[in-house]
């Protein structure tokens, strides 16, 4: 492959363009706008190609985490002094960015939701056992069985709930973050169809990885949800007064 630099150089025979004919050795892809645009040569061939001596255009980093590319990016040319520039990949690629930016915070919301509902699931099933217990809580006041005592009760079996529900959860959860590359091969290997096309979402497969600390602060966050919820009918649970049950039994 000839290299073709747009910059003459005159010689003895005329004006010519400068170039250099390199080999390819190898091919890569990304499935991105790189394949088409990038490609990685000797460092002193190109230098001697754009008569840099032993200068340099620029360096790129790579950085443990990406998304602090641009303070890292702003901290180095801050260091650097005037003319320097730097850029990092959420301004050359913004939309992209963006787009996972705003993916994450629906994502984030989803969950909200659905947490919040599971935790309204645990409200309405303990304020209908507390209606349908009015006489047994009824009775256990009147045997010595204390409010406090009896929120207690009702606290503990929402917590068991929750609690085996976050179990539940969890187990499945961590299955599915580890198998789920094989479960969508799987689905389009026995059904014939792709979910990921390459040419349109950059990616062919779905990769997963298991953050343990994000485990923890999910199940962390559950349980304290779980326990708020528990405490409005063990509430009214507490507030239950015998002689106004027994009444009526």
């Amino acid at each position: 492959m000839t290299l073709l630099v747009p910059e003459a150089s005159i010689t003895p025979a005329g004006v010519f363009p400068r170039l250099k004919r390199f080999t390819v050795s190898g091919v890569f892809s990304v499935g991105a706008d790189l394949d088409a645009a990038l490609a990685y040569a000797n460092i002193e061939d190109i230098q001697t190609l754009g008569r840099l001596g032993d200068a340099v255009g620029g360096l790129r980093l790579e950085l443990d985490d990406l998304f602090q590319a641009s303070a890292e990016t702003r901290s180095i040319v801050n260091e650097l002094g005037p003319g320097y520039q730097g850029l990092d990949w959420t301004f050359s690629h913004g939309n992209l960015f963006q787009a996972i930016q705003m993916e994450k915070r629906m994502i984030g919301l989803l969950l909200t939701v659905i947490i919040a509902v599971a935790a309204f699931n645990i409200v309405s099933t303990l304020v209908m056992v507390v209606t349908d217990k009015h006489a047994d809580i009824a009775i256990l006041r009147t045997i010595g069985a204390t409010p406090r005592s009896i929120m207690g009760i009702f606290i503990v079996q929402g917590l068991a709930i929750g609690v085996i529900g976050i179990l539940v959860g969890v187990v499945l959860g961590v299955l599915l973050a580890l198998t789920i590359s094989n479960i969508i091969d799987g689905v389009e290997s026995l059904f014939g169809i792709q979910f990921l096309d390459a040419g349109v979402y950059f990616i062919s497969n779905l990769p997963s990885r298991l953050d343990w600390t994000d485990v923890r602060d999910i199940v962390a966050s559950a349980l304290v949800l779980t326990f708020l919820s528990t405490l409005y009918p063990a509430w009214r649970a507490a507030k239950v007064q015998p002689a106004e049950v027994l009444r009526y039994e």
